[in-house]
C-alpha cells in the first residue's frame, strides 16, 4: 500500500512540472505583412526551361499520350526460328536419291518382247481350233498289229441309249466333223442291217457297219455279240477295221507320251483320254475320238 501512494505522488510531481514549463515558453514571433502595393510590382517568377527530352517523357507520362504509338523507330528483332519452307531454293544442284522401291506398274512398257508364260490348265474344249496344220513330230505308217480282237473285262461295254447323240458336238464345227453331228444311235436286227449296208464286221465282240468312210456300231445285229467300248463314229484310217485303226493311235501316242496304257484295239476311257489330251495340246476340237484332223495331226492320214 505504501508503495502504492508512493508511486501515485511520483506521478502526479511530474504532470505538475510539465504544466509549469509549458506556461513558461515563449510565443513565436509573428511576420509582418507587406504593404500590398509592393505586391503589385513584383515581377513574376521566371518558368523554368524544360528540355526537349524532359519534354518528351512528361508528354509519354500524361494519361492522354499512354496509348499512343512511339514515333521512334523500333529496332529490328532477331527472329530465331527456321526460315519458312516456301523461300527460294538453292540452285545447286542436289544429288540423286536412290530409290530402292520398285517401280510403279503403270509406267510405259518395256517394248522388249515377253517370253510365253508355260500354261499347265487345259484350254477350254469348245474353242475354235486353229486352222493351220501342225507338222507332225515325226510321221506314222500303218501296221498290221497283233490285237486280242475279244472284250475286256476291266473296260466296260456302253449302255444303249436310242438316239443318243455325241456330246459337245454341236460345237464342232466342218465337214470333218459332220459324221459326229448327225450321229444318232439306232437299233435293228441283222437283216436290216445287211438291206441297208454291204460291209458289216464282228470286230473285239462287237459288230460295226462302214459308210461314208466311218465305222458305227450296229446296235441289235447280234445279241450275243454287243460289246462296245465307244458308241460313236471311228474314222476309218487306210481302209483299216475299226481295232486296227485304233491300235495304231494308241502306238502313234504312246511314242509321243501321251498313252501309257496296253495296245488292245479298244477305244476304253484311258486311250479316249490320251486323244483328248493330245487334241487339246495341238489345238483341236476335243472329241475324244478318232477323226480326220486327229489322225493327220499324228502324221497318219
Amino acid at each position: 500500500m505504501r508503495r502504492f501512494l508512493v508511486l501515485f505522488c511520483t506521478l502526479a510531481l511530474a504532470c505538475v512540472g510539465y504544466a509549469a514549463h509549458e506556461e513558461h515558453k515563449p510565443e513565436p514571433k509573428k511576420k509582418e505583412a507587406k504593404p500590398a502595393e509592393h505586391s503589385e510590382h513584383k515581377p513574376e517568377p521566371k518558368k523554368k526551361e524544360t528540355k526537349p527530352a524532359e519534354h518528351a517523357a512528361a508528354r509519354q507520362r500524361h494519361p492522354a499520350n499512354i496509348n499512343k504509338p512511339s514515333t521512334k523507330p523500333l529496332k529490328p528483332v532477331t527472329q530465331s526460328s527456321p526460315r519458312p519452307r516456301n523461300l527460294t531454293p538453292s540452285t545447286k544442284p542436289l544429288k540423286p536419291v536412290t530409290q530402292s522401291s520398285p517401280r510403279p506398274r503403270n509406267l510405259t512398257p518395256s517394248t522388249k518382247p515377253l517370253k510365253p508364260v508355260t500354261q499347265s490348265s487345259p484350254r477350254p474344249r469348245n474353242l475354235t481350233p486353229s486352222t493351220k496344220p501342225l507338222k507332225p513330230v515325226t510321221p506314222f505308217h500303218a501296221y498290221g498289229l497283233n490285237l486280242p480282237n475279244k472284250p475286256n473285262p476291266r473296260i466296260a461295254t456302253v449302255k444303249f441309249q436310242q438316239n443318243r447323240r455325241i456330246q459337245g458336238s454341236q460345237n464342232w464345227q466342218g465337214k470333218n466333223y459332220l459324221a459326229f453331228r448327225n450321229y444318232r444311235s439306232v437299233w435293228h436286227d441283222k437283216f436290216w442291217w445287211s438291206n441297208h449296208y454291204s460291209r458289216v464286221i464282228l470286230v473285239s465282240g462287237g459288230w460295226y457297219y462302214w459308210n461314208a468312210g466311218f465305222w458305227y456300231p450296229a446296235w441289235g445285229y447280234d445279241s450275243g455279240n454287243a460289246y462296245y467300248p465307244y458308241d460313236g463314229p471311228i474314222y476309218a484310217y487306210n481302209n483299216l477295221p475299226p481295232n486296227q485303226v485304233i491300235g495304231n493311235v494308241q502306238l502313234a501316242l504312246q511314242q509321243q507320251g501321251y498313252y501309257h496304257g496296253e495296245v488292245d484295239g479298244l477305244l476304253g476311257p484311258l486311250t479316249r483320254a490320251a486323244i483328248a489330251d493330245y487334241q487339246r495340246d495341238h489345238r483341236l476340237y476335243v472329241t475324244s475320238a478318232i477323226d480326220q484332223p486327229t489322225l493327220q495331226s499324228l502324221g497318219m492320214a
